[in-house]
């Protein structure tokens, strides 16, 4: 069994078991029919991923890491709010009239701001400072924008990464305002271990550790049969990543430039209804 896999194991747990249901409030999302989508969910969860020890990858599901991945390019190195430079159809239930998501995700990652330095836009600023200042403790980002937020679709959910330099090592904290556990979970870790790689590939530096920080981590009602399904089964060992370790430059990653070898995953035969 994965480590990814035990922590996704423990939290579920942990949620069933103690987690506070909120099926006497009034919540925003709903389902395709109309019903309130209530849920059971733990406040502040934390998770740590060691990305020395092992990729984070479910096996108790397949976790569809090129679809992950073709979005955290599409958000961290196109910029992009337009749903028609994204491979999968993952955002087009918030796509406008004008096929974007609004002012949210990559959008706020491309807005330059200015520095003593120059001109840089978030990540650009981050690669700045992961080879120039990585004894730095400002090396971050933040998409929650609250003047734009009238302006997004969707607002962020995992809204801010921080990086830290540890000798040759490159920690990052994912802050994570809402996590639905069934649907985004996985999705969401292997997507910004990725990018951990990624950023420490092109500084230079080694991967270290994930921390996940989830404020609402929580499991809708209808998903409740399935994730039960997943917890009774048992793992398989956690894939090895291959990078091209040619890539110096950021922007010249694409999907092509991973592998992971002998990922091994269970059928998963439930039909997902999806909150909106």
């Amino acid at each position: 069994m994965s480590r990814a896999d035990e922590l996704y194991r423990a939290t579920c747990l942990d949620i069933l078991e103690n987690g506070y249901s909120d099926a006497e409030e009034q919540v925003r999302p709903h389902w395709a029919d109309g019903t309130p989508a209530h849920t059971i969910k733990k406040f502040g969860v934390v998770n740590r991923y060691d990305l020395r020890e092992e990729f984070p990858i479910m096996t108790l599901r397949r976790t569809y890491w090129k679809s992950a991945l073709d979005e955290i390019l599409w958000i961290w190195q196109k910029k992009s709010n337009r749903i028609a430079d994204l491979g999968s159809h993952v955002w087009d239930e918030w796509a406008g009239p004008d096929g974007t998501i609004g002012k949210a995700y990559g959008y706020q990652l491309g807005v330059k701001h200015h520095y003593p330095e120059g001109d840089f836009d978030q990540v650009d600023r981050v690669l700045y400072d992961l080879k120039h200042n990585p004894a730095s403790r400002r090396i971050l980002t933040n998409i929650y924008n609250f003047q734009d937020l009238h302006e997004m679709n969707l607002y962020p959910c995992a809204y801010s990464m921080t990086f830290n330099v540890t000798g040759h090592t490159l920690n990052a904290i994912l802050n994570q305002r809402s996590q639905d556990m069934l649907t985004a979970n996985n999705w969401n870790v292997v997507q910004y271990a990725l990018l951990t790689h990624m950023m420490a590939q092109v500084s230079g530096l080694e991967a270290g550790e994930l921390v996940h920080v989830i404020a609402d981590c929580h499991i809708y009602d209808r998903h409740i049969p399935a994730v039960k399904a997943m917890l009774d089964r048992e793992g398989y060992p956690a894939p090895t990543l291959r990078m091209d370790k040619s890539v110096t430059d950021f922007y010249a990653f694409t999907k092509n430039s991973f592998t992971l070898e002998g990922y091994q995953y269970h059928s998963f035969d439930f039909e997902i209804p999806l909150a909106i």
